[in-house]
């Protein structure tokens, strides 16, 4: 993967089946410091075979560009090792959710501005999840729910604290804002975060998220989320993105 603490530039191959977007978008990125455009596509197929012969950190695509699921599984295939940032330019909860499930790291909505699309792929880059706002609050408020469960792996059941703090991580919140809204000091919120790690065995925030965005927790918080119970229900929606 790359590291910049060396100098090497993050590479990035860009898919889009709109020609002009996808060269605005080539030579804008092209001139940001720290990146490198190795390719621009507008085919999964074209994307598989360039990645034959082009090393690239960074895929930006959009889900919705008659790529899909089976793009994310046959670039894995065909041996390629980097992150995925799904480009978007529509909010569809369900596909967001089932493009984190399937290995993007990222979701970016066209209609943001170009300096935010930089920062989220630096986030990316180095492993991290970046979620638009908009997405966000919709994957917020429905993440819990059996629909979005997309596969049968084991559920995970939590208590009510290990929810509200999840809860809060998955809205894009700071530990000292999710124990503003429970009641906690910000230490009383960090332990409990690192509980998470232990019940999940996962290491950051965003694979946090990504396991909530997949489902895989237990299907009674759905009627609990709403209950009076459920802290921050109903609470501030998130200002920033989720870049953990």
């Amino acid at each position: 993967m790359n590291d910049q603490k060396h100098g090497n530039p993050i590479r990035l191959l860009l898919v889009d089946e709109f020609a002009l977007f996808r060269a605005s978008l080539g030579r804008f990125l092209a001139s940001e410091p720290g990146l490198e455009v190795v390719g621009e596509c507008g085919s999964c197929d074209e994307a598989l075979d360039l990645l034959q012969h082009v090393k690239a950190d960074v895929l930006l695509f959009d889900f919705e560009a008659r790529l899909g699921e089976d793009f994310i599984s046959a670039a894995r295939q065909a041996g390629y090792d980097g992150q995925f940032l799904i480009v978007a330019g529509s909010v569809d909860v369900r596909k967001s959710a089932l493009a984190l499930k399937l290995g993007a790291t990222g979701v970016f909505l066209k209609s943001e501005a170009l300096d935010r699309l930089v920062q989220a792929i630096h986030v990316v880059a180095h492993g991290e999840v970046w979620i638009d706002p908009k997405v966000i609050r919709l994957l917020a408020e429905q993440f819990f729910f059996p629909y979005q469960r997309l596969t049968k792996e084991p559920q995970i059941p939590l208590g009510e604290r290990e929810r509200n703090v999840l809860d809060g991580i998955v809205r894009g919140l700071t530990n000292r804002k999710i124990g503003d809204g429970m009641g906690l000091s910000e230490s009383s919120v960090k332990n409990i975060v690192q509980r998470l790690f232990g019940i999940t065995g996962v290491k950051t925030r965003g694979q946090l998220v990504r396991i909530a965005l997949e489902g895989s927790f237990d299907a009674r918080q759905a009627n609990d989320r709403h209950s009076k119970d459920t802290v921050l229900a109903g609470r501030a929606r998130p200002e920033r993105s989720v870049h953990l």
